[in-house]
């Protein structure tokens, strides 16, 4: 398992605690380096006795199919539009930031060996107009940062009657929460300072946890079952929204054909259900994930056909459900009224908001699918490896189903760099990491290595920051730390035909959100698990007996 040394100075000037100065983090020709100049800094940790050296290539493609998205269903689940910039997916078909694990397991693939997993990275952009630092700052001056969190009312099962007075008070609290840290944000407008940020975060993400926990257990007690998912809505990330309103969209990206992947967009159903009586709990409950599965098979017919044929068959299922839910509450308490004009859907690209946001979103335009200041045409990875690989000093265990993971951090400049990691290079260089972009050799490609933790805590496939359960190894001995044990360890390398010209005169760069403009340090790479039991028992059986295999 590689470890990469420091690369040098971090390429975002960050606020410090006491707010003075201003963040800075333009793409322009200082964010780009000569590989040659970038010294050897990976290290792999000498194998031990009972290492597991194998390694498990999977093939997924290179989204020749599209799936372009502004989603991240792993840092930002529930939040449509939420990453503001746009994601190459490969793998699941059918994933948007609301699919449940359900939904997943049932979606087709790129994969060839069926591995239902989604994997995603920001997109890679040649825009030949160099940008300026200027532009960014002047947008941030007149921002008011926010908080941007998931709706927790429609990831909710049906709620008992007993429980519904108990579950709207916590809500109405998570919503006074969410406000409360919206006012302390509006301190800090006009610039980005990440100790602030964390500061604001860390109470909200306190009272969230604990307002959640609170709805799970009285959803239970009333004999609703223990809820899933809903570790996931806790943690809330920070807002720049409002930088897009005077950040370069031409009128010419706006008119052109809009040919973002479509999503369906459906009316919430469960924030408007009633107190649900114990004899309709189980029969709502498959209802709402028949919605879902709805929902979802849309959005996968929309990736393949690129049409809107969805929506007659799809409002007309929905429909009868709808039906079935009123009924199902309706033997035991007063019927339902209304929920049939929840019924139709529409196909749209990216909703314009993201929920909990405070400003509008614009909807990706344009063939080349731009958000404001991330513009330039999307460069297709020429090549995609997904590799899962052992540990220098252990054999692995399977990763168990539905396990998400993420590597380095999409805001280094909001949030603090302890999470980003060096991930760019050069083919014939991978012995170095920068955490610029590289200017590579003429005839060489430009790379991004994207190492994910190979640790895990054993129990749980998330937690509130997306983070705590997994680990990286040490970097030394390849060993996980107490309590973790070692799991297939997930490399994934992209590699791109970029134009020397090109890469000398600092005309690509990675899409980001808009305080990062474009920070080389900025780069991410997210990934559920959705193989079967019996694929990642193969995975880890060939890790085991340090084969390669595919």
């Amino acid at each position: 398992m590689a470890a990469v040394a420091a690369t040098g100075a971090l390429t975002a000037v960050f606020v410090s605690g006491g707010g003075k100065g201003s963040a800075d983090a333009s793409t322009e020709r200082d964010q780009f380096v000569r590989i040659e100049k970038v010294q050897p800094n990976v290290v792999n940790p000498r194998p031990g006795r009972r290492a597991s050296t194998g390694t498990f290539t999977v093939d997924c493609g290179t989204n020749g199919n599209g799936k372009f998205s502004p989603d991240n269903p792993v840092a930002q689940p529930g939040i449509t539009n939420g990453a503001e910039h746009v994601h190459d997916f490969v793998g699941n078909l059918a994933i948007t930031a609301k699919s449940s694990d359900a939904d997943l397991a049932a979606s087709g693939t790129t994969c060839t060996n069926g591995d239902r997993s989604s994997y995603f990275w920001p997109v890679v952009r040649i825009d030949r107009t160099v940008r300026s630092r200027a532009e960014t700052q002047q947008a941030l001056a007149s921002t008011t940062p926010a908080v941007t969190c998931p709706d927790v009312r429609d990831r909710l099962p049906a709620v008992p009657v007993r429980a519904r007075p108990a579950v709207d008070s916590r809500l109405a609290q998570i919503d006074r929460a969410y406000a409360d840290a919206n006012t302390r944000m509006a301190t800090g407008k006009g610039r980005v300072d990440a100790d602030f940020n964390e500061s604001v975060l860390t109470v909200l993400r306190t009272q969230r946890a604990q307002l959640i926990r609170g709805i799970s257990d009285s959803i239970a007690a009333a004999g609703g079952g223990r809820t899933t998912g809903l570790l996931s809505l806790v943690e809330c990330d920070t807002n720049y929204d409002g930088m897009h309103a005077s950040m370069r969209h031409t009128a010419a990206d706006v008119k052109a054909k809009q040919v973002a992947t479509q999503q369906v967009r459906c009316p919430a159903v469960r924030d408007r259900l009633p107190g649900v009586p114990s004899q309709a709990l189980d029969e709502v409950n498959r209802g709402l994930a028949e919605l879902d599965r709805q929902i979802s098979d849309a959005n996968e017919s929309l990736v393949v056909t690129r049409g809107n044929a969805v929506l007659g068959p799809l409002n007309a299922r929905r429909t009868a459900v709808l039906d079935r839910i009123s009924t199902a509450i309706g033997r035991n308490a007063a019927r339902p009224q209304g929920l049939e004009k929840l019924a139709p859907c529409t196909v749209t690209g990216q909703p314009t908001a993201s929920a909990g946001s405070t400003s509008a979103l614009p909807d990706p335009q344009g063939p080349n699918l731009e958000l404001p200041n991330n513009t330039g045409g999307i460069v297709r990875p020429a090549s995609v490896l997904i590799q899962y690989r052992g540990n220098a000093a252990r054999k692995v265990v399977p990763m168990p189903r539905f396990l998400r993971e993420l590597t380095g951090d999409a805001k280094p400049t909001s949030r603090g760099p302890a999470n980003a990691r060096a991930t760019w290079t050069c083919s014939g260089f991978t012995d170095r990491l920068s955490d610029k972009y590289p200017i590579c050799p003429r005839g060489q490609q430009v790379q991004r290595v994207q190492d994910f933790p190979g640790c895990w805590d054993g129990t749980n496939i998330d937690s509130t920051n997306h983070r705590d359960h997994v680990a990286f190894a040490d970097t030394t001995t390849g060993a996980c730390k107490k309590g973790f044990v070692a799991i297939p360890q997930l490399r994934i390398t992209l590699s791109y035909k970029i134009p020397q010209d090109v890469q000398v005169a600092g005309q690509y760069a990675l899409d980001s959100f808009p305080e990062e403009d474009h920070n080389p340090f900025s780069d991410h790479n997210d990934f559920i698990n959705v193989n079967g039991t019996r694929q990642m028992q193969r995975i880890a059986a060939c890790i085991n007996k340090n084969k390669t295999c595919r």
